[in-house]
């Protein structure tokens, strides 16, 4: 009766109220990561060497790729992380599936869900939230009030008044597949903040759009990633496809790539995806 079974020992562990042993605030805390928004907050407040592995959307910084690689977000398995021996798994809200996370969490392992809302809010209180769960709330405030300064000030650039130029955001999925951002996307949303119109505002999510839709909705400016540009074999396949035949993007030429984790991940670098929006979409005018 004096000793425990490790079972037991493991499942007392497991449940320890959270004052007994925070690891958020262990500089030794061994994290995985998921979400390359979350991933890159982490770096930003310097808790970049505690992360022992992180998803496949975690492309930045440059030091990510070098960490193992838990799969994609939505399609996490739980027997590889454990593996791993985690003390800590900060995860973007989409991260699934809810079994795996289930097996992790019965497992004694901190998860810590990150809310993620297409919003400058939004953007502020995931990093601030993501701090807090790494145990440096200070390191996240410092973050979050410089990344709402460059926000304010690439929003301050935007033009006020004028007609805003049609533009349509495109993800490349499958076999060379492409969805369009729609209403509620993040797509959507950078599209606004930098004073553009979303032809493709009139469903929600990420869809697939007919040739004849893209034609109404005649896009003056396309928008990619630089993962789709090379998916779909370069920019001329993309503007030649007879999908955008009948734009005025395809006509003059206009599509713009961008790094899709800057652009979409409304992280600490949304104000620089602002700026470079609202370059590609109000260039200057010819004199």
């Amino acid at each position: 009766m004096r000793l425990l079974s490790s079972a037991v020992l493991i499942a007392l562990l497991a449940v320890s109220p959270p004052g007994a042993r925070d690891v958020r605030a262990e500089e030794g805390a061994r994290i995985v990561s998921v979400g390359g928004d979350v991933t890159e907050i982490l770096y930003a407040i310097g808790a970049g060497d505690r992360l022992i592995a992180v998803d496949t959307s975690s492309r930045y910084p440059a030091e990510t790729r070098a960490l193992p690689d838990v799969g994609y977000m939505r399609a996490l398995s739980a027997e590889p992380i454990l593996a791993l021996a985690p003390d800590h798994i900060i995860a973007i809200e989409d991260a699934g599936p809810v079994g795996a996370i289930d097996i992790l969490r019965q497992a004694g392992v901190r998860f810590t869900m990150i809310p993620d809302t297409p919003t400058v809010e939004g953007a502020i209180a995931k990093i601030e939230q993501t701090a807090a769960a790494a145990g440096l709330p200070d390191a996240g405030a410092a973050l979050a009030t410089e990344t709402r300064r460059r926000v304010d000030a690439a929003i301050a650039k935007t033009p006020k008044s004028g007609r805003k130029p049609r533009a349509i955001f495109f993800l490349s999925v499958g076999r060379g597949g492409l969805l369009a951002g729609g209403r509620g996307t993040s797509a959507d949303a950078i599209i606004n903040l930098a004073g553009g119109e979303n032809v493709a505002a009139a469903f929600t999510g990420y869809k697939p759009i007919e040739p004849e839709a893209m034609t109404a909705g005649d896009p003056e400016i396309i928008i990619v990633t630089d993962r789709t540009v090379k998916a779909l074999g370069g920019v001329d396949v993309i503007l030649t496809s007879p999908q955008f035949a009948g734009t005025t993007a395809a006509r003059t030429g206009r599509l713009v790539a961008f790094d899709g984790q800057m652009l979409l991940g409304f992280g600490p670098r949304l104000g620089e995806a602002i700026e470079a929006l609202t370059a590609a979409l109000h260039p200057p005018r010819p004199e």
